[in-house]
């Protein structure tokens, strides 16, 4: 058994054996309980969209075909986000599939793109990431930490749970403008929707 499959199999049980510390599931331990706090949705369904994206990781770092370390996942009610930079088309499908294949999956958003990202790129989207994180902390009327934030080749992807339309827009608008942005991908659910 390969170190890369032992850690990954760590992370997967880590969340089964933290039940009673839900919110940890859902981010780091010093921003959980603030996002447990601060989601829309049941501690229950958080819990269960973090052990889906814990299963659906597990399945796509198990497959010899793709890397999947280059895929971020992300679930809100049970929908499946993959993001990130592939080498072929093939993984992309690959990927999707596999995603689908998880039990509990409802559907699959498959954002994924394929090609090289340099360095260069890659510090480039770290850093539009930062400055669109900053902005979404920043902004009144924004619950930041229950906003994540993708950036791949200048493609801003956002996923989440907001409060209303205008939480939504107010975000959206926040990702546009910011410096290097090429594109912005809506992933944000409104509660109740």
């Amino acid at each position: 058994m390969n170190i890369k499959r032992i850690g990954w199999c760590f992370l997967t049980i880590l969340p089964l054996l933290c039940y009673s510390c839900g919110p940890v599931l859902v981010g780091t331990a010093a921003v959980g309980t603030f996002k447990g706090t601060t989601d829309q949705r049941t501690l229950g369904t958080i819990l269960d969209d973090s052990i889906l994206s814990s299963r659906v990781k597990t399945r796509l770092l198990e497959d010899e075909f793709i890397n999947g370390m280059k895929i971020d996942v992300d679930t809100v009610q049970q929908v499946v986000i993959l993001t990130g930079v592939l080498d072929t088309a093939s993984e992309k499908r690959i990927a999707g599939d596999i995603a689908r294949a998880t039990p509990g999956v409802i559907r699959v958003k498959n954002q994924l793109t394929w090609g090289s990202k340099s360095v260069g790129e890659t510090m480039d989207d770290t850093i539009i990431g930062n400055r669109v994180k900053t902005g979404l902390i920043q902004a009144p009327g924004i619950r930041s930490m229950n906003i994540d934030v993708d950036v791949n080749k200048g493609v801003v992807t956002l996923t989440g749970v907001v409060a209303s339309p205008s939480e939504r827009d107010k975000a959206m608008d926040i990702a546009r403008k910011c410096p290097g942005t090429v594109a912005v991908t809506n992933n944000l659910t409104i509660t109740g929707q």
